[in-house]
């Protein structure tokens, strides 16, 4: 799977969070230029990014950062 994420990182969230399949690997990027390009034009920072991932939970486990706050991921067994 591929999912497109757009994160705060001033408030430590994700704003947008999108599942593609493996086979729409260009609307993925279509959809990631297009953020970052109204974010730009808006003068908003934030980051955005593809990953890929076998599941949600995969990219949940190795990208943790994006989905738990920092006293989660300090308190958090390694």
């Amino acid at each position: 799977m591929i999912f497109l994420i757009e994160y705060a990182r001033a408030r430590g969230e994700i704003v947008t969070f999108k599942k593609f399949d493996d086979s729409e690997r260009q609307n993925a990027e279509d959809a990631r230029l297009e953020l970052e390009l109204e974010l730009s034009r808006l003068g908003t920072e934030r980051e955005v990014v593809i990953l890929e991932a076998a599941t949600e939970e995969a990219l949940r486990r190795t990208h943790r950062r994006y989905f738990e706050n920092l006293s989660e991921l300090v308190n958090s067994p390694a």
